[in-house]
């Protein structure tokens, strides 16, 4: 693959999907439908927004409704070309065999978040799904941010995310019980940070979200963020995108395509899958 140093080049946005033993199917599913019916222009069928691999432990993984899947490389092949994916995005099911066992994806989660804070220049996405988040706050990925799961298994995130924090002295995670999905690190301008009335601070972190609900695309910015603004942000810049249950991960990979290709792009592909997308929770990086 081609060097990038922005996703939102009129190329494949390359994204790589994890795999565990019993995964959820429709976690996987319904993003990758997103994911590959998307296109830069929507009228050019050759204009594919998105290029999609899956990593396993096995070259066939089944879900936990007993669907087989083929994987198209290792996690051993997955490390050796991280540098190459602009996405991963870590699905749940079984979690607790995963946490338990100390099994991928968590390691592989962890090297990602290193390799954007050792290389803030590229723009990379770690998207979760279900309780797929809870592998991102076992690896303390969400200390400091916002975030949300899947609401039945929302005692145990936020034990996972104390936990994390203290073991990393660093700062709690603001668990959003009701969002569809929580964005954090956004790689785009949103206006004047003091009178924009759609981002939330660290201040409003225990009141009534004001947060903008949706995106506009990063193409359609007027102005861009630089490296050196990107590097100080959390993990370097790392865009941490948590959903909610199953349906949820819908929704979260259709602000992922409004964000890094369009929303002409997004609500076309909702309109495709007959799909009323429901926005979620953006927040402000910087100030979180």
């Amino acid at each position: 693959m081609a060097h990038k140093t922005s996703a939102v080049a009129d190329e494949p946005i390359e994204v790589l999907f994890c795999l565990q033993d019993k995964f959820n199917l429709m976690d996987f599913s319904g993003a990758a439908e997103v994911f590959t019916t998307a296109l830069h222009e929507i009228k050019d069928k050759s204009s594919k927004a998105f290029e999609i691999s899956i990593a396993s432990e096995e070259p066939k993984v089944m879900s936990e409704e007993g669907i087989v899947v083929g994987g198209q490389l290792s996690y051993k092949e997955a490390y050796e070309n991280l540098k190459d994916y602009d996405t991963i995005v870590i699905v749940g099911g079984n979690s607790e065999t995963v946490l338990k066992e100390k099994k991928e994806p968590l390691n592989i989660i962890t090297a990602f978040a290193e390799l954007q804070k050792s290389d803030p220049g590229r723009e990379r996405t770690l998207l979760s799904i279900c309780t797929g988040s809870l592998f991102l706050a076992q690896q303390g990925i969400l200390t400091g941010l916002s975030a949300t799961t899947h609401p039945d298994y929302l005692t145990r995130f936020e034990n996972l995310c104390s936990q994390a924090a203290t073991r990393e002295l660093a700062e709690r995670t603001d668990v959003d019980e009701d969002a569809r999905y929580v964005v954090n690190n956004l790689r785009f301008d949103l206006g004047d940070e003091d009178e924009n009335p759609y981002v939330r601070r660290k201040s409003d972190a225990r009141r009534p979200s004001n947060a903008r609900k949706g995106s506009m695309s990063l193409k359609g910015s007027s102005r861009r963020e630089s490296i050196a603004r990107r590097a100080a942000m959390r993990l370097g810049g790392l865009r941490v995108i948590t959903a909610g249950g199953v349906s949820a991960g819908v929704d979260a990979a259709l602000y992922l395509v409004s964000a890094l290709v369009s929303e002409e792009s997004a609500e076309e592909v909702a309109r495709q899958m007959q799909w009323t997308w429901v926005k979620g929770v953006v927040v402000d990086g910087l100030d979180v």
